[in-house]
């Protein structure tokens, strides 16, 4: 098992200070996402190159960090069609540069039509919706393909696919052998179903036996009629039964604990250590 935590989730700016940082920390793997903790590297095409694609790599591998998944998320539904362009511009030079960042697999959720808030919309959960998303996968993996790289996907309650079986129809209608899963629990709960995470971690371990690349470990409690993201353990999951699910299935899986920051860094990754050993 490893556990990982996003570049930008460490709270510091620069190559240098996120090694420095890791190290710490005490972690050894990242969730890659050079283009929000490099101020030198923007979200667009050309931001990316062989240059300083081959420096970040270079500098986590003699580092002895390692880079479980590279992130390059856009919304593939975005009313601007022009921007839905460039980032998927972006996200094939991610593929292409892939193996010199030390990962060759890069990730994206599905999208909203509600653009840039990433939030429920009723057009998310439409046919029309589901085939732009297949559509768009679809050529990335036939890119992705062409180098050697593979492409992670992200369901997520708020996004077109919303639950485990939408996400599997995309995958199952894109029929391609480069596509990876990254699973996120909290993504697909609401006030609906909250109550129901293990069996929804039972029906993503059932559905993507194999294809499941990284885990996002998450915790949460429910208030105001909402589900409120909090650190690991100090929610309502019971990480003793998530945790020894998740390693009957991988005992190697990768472990991100997405947005933990700040001073719950230490004492979370601790806490997952910990319970992972005694499961």
């Amino acid at each position: 098992m490893q556990i990982a935590f996003r570049t930008h989730d460490l709270g510091v700016k620069g190559l240098d200070a996120a090694v420095d940082k890791l190290h710490a920390s005490g972690i050894s793997a990242v969730q890659l996402v050079a283009y929000k903790f490099m101020d030198e590297i923007k979200y667009a095409p050309g931001g990316l190159d062989g240059e300083n694609a081959t420096r970040i790599g270079k500098t986590l591998a003699e580092n002895g960090i390692k880079v479980g998944l590279i992130g390059a998320y856009f919304n593939p539904v975005h009313s601007d069609k022009q921007e839905v362009e460039r980032c998927k511009a972006v996200f094939k030079e991610y593929l292409k540069y892939s193996h010199l960042l030390g990962c060759p697999i890069v990730g994206s959720e599905t999208g909203s039509f509600n653009d840039d808030k990433w939030t429920y919309n009723p057009l998310n959960r439409t046919e029309e919706a589901l085939n732009t998303v297949i559509d768009t996968f679809r050529g990335l993996a036939e890119y992705a393909r062409s180098v050697d790289a593979y492409v992670g996907m992200e369901g997520a309650a708020g996004h077109v696919c919303y639950d485990v079986k939408t996400l599997k129809r995309a995958v199952d209608a894109i029929n391609a052998d480069n596509i990876r899963i990254i699973f996120d629990i909290y993504n697909y709960l609401d006030a609906s179903n909250y109550f129901s995470y293990l069996d929804i971690l039972d029906e993503g371990l059932r559905t993507f036996a194999g294809k499941i690349v990284v885990f996002h470990i998450k915790d949460c409690v429910f208030e105001d009629g909402r589900l409120k993201q909090v650190a690991p353990g100090k929610g309502m999951f019971d990480f003793d039964k998530i945790l020894g699910k998740i390693k009957a299935y991988d005992k190697n899986a990768v472990l991100v604990l997405e947005g933990t920051t700040g001073d719950d860094i230490i004492p979370c990754t601790e806490f997952i250590k910990n319970k992972w050993e005694q499961v």
